[in-house]
């Protein structure tokens, strides 16, 4: 009788096109695939996949047996959702983040998890947009948080929150009393995001301009570098305020008053559609509420002696 692994493994092998892909995915090997394909292939009686050197493609028989595939996979993941309880919520997604996430809520996001899907774990990745986009688009992640939303025909998103982004700069410069105009700011090094990102782009427009000192943008990949050197007194860092609420609380750093505005970053979780996105979108809802502040994460229990 064809059993729901072997429906589940072909259903992977043509959407990823590979044994390789579906081994990783379903966190195998690709011998343990080629036996459930032989399988369910001798169970059916014709020929499901099209092996080439690159690429393996369904025949046929493959494109209607898919059909039905992603039905059943989809109805199961229904039923799950629908029926199941929590800790039955199983196996690894691939989580890509930008750092924005990072320095804000992931860590409540990650406690979250922990206790509403014991049995699921989080495989974390920290990049730039751009390359969580590719990564995501070319199915090595499930889900990204990300600037967004992703405009593809095949992506689903959920817009997490907007983080205002600010001019912040250490009290050591002086800055922190009067109005500053971009003429003020272009007198010194500014710091922000790497290059291939929407904010660095932002900012290079703002100050790239003619009638301005030649431009100094100093950019990172890291955002903990980024507020170091700004209260360094390095220069005047261009991030959201949210990252550094610490620092501004504590003195290190001052936001300053500009003529200048940047829009928001309006974050979002996307994911590719597919018939078992269960714990991807549960996941997505749980970031949405945190960043949107409605999730009060329990205290840990006492500890027992």
């Amino acid at each position: 009788m064809t059993d729901f692994k072997a429906i589940e493994t072909f259903m992977w092998v043509v959407t990823l096109g590979s044994f390789r892909g579906a081994a990783q995915k379903l966190n195998t090997t690709q011998p343990a695939i080629s036996q459930r394909i032989a399988q369910l292939e001798r169970e059916v009686g014709v020929r499901l996949l099209q092996r080439d050197r690159r690429m393996v493609l369904p025949t046929p028989s493959g494109r209607q047996m898919m059909v039905y595939a992603e039905k059943l996979i989809g109805l199961r993941s229904e039923m799950l959702a629908v029926v199941g309880d929590r800790s039955a919520m199983h196996g690894v997604l691939r989580l890509g983040v930008a750092e924005t996430i990072v320095h804000t809520w992931l860590s409540q996001l990650v406690k979250s998890v922990n206790r509403a899907y014991p049995n699921l774990s989080l495989e974390i990745e920290v990049d730039i947009t751009s390359n969580l986009r590719n990564r995501l688009l070319a199915q090595e992640i499930e889900l990204a948080f990300l600037l967004g939303p992703l405009t593809a025909p095949t992506v689903s998103n959920r817009v997490l929150c907007d983080y205002p982004v600010g001019f912040l700069a250490s009290p050591s410069l002086g800055l922190g009393k009067r109005r500053l105009t971009v003429q003020d700011l272009a007198k010194f090094p500014i710091i922000t995001f790497p290059r291939k990102t929407q904010p660095y782009e932002i900012v290079r427009s703002l100050f790239n301009r003619p009638g301005l000192p030649p431009m100094r943008l100093h950019a990172s990949a890291s955002l903990a570098t980024v507020i170091h050197m700004a209260i360094e007194g390095l220069g005047i860092a261009v991030i959201p305020t949210a990252i550094v609420e610490n620092e501004m609380a504590d003195g290190r750093l001052q936001l300053l008053s500009t003529n200048l505005q940047i829009p928001p970053l309006t974050f979002s979780a996307s994911w590719l559609a597919s018939p078992d996105t269960v714990a991807v979108e549960r996941v997505a809802e749980l970031a949405a509420s945190l960043a949107q502040g409605s999730v009060v994460i329990d205290a840990p229990p006492p500890a027992r002696h």
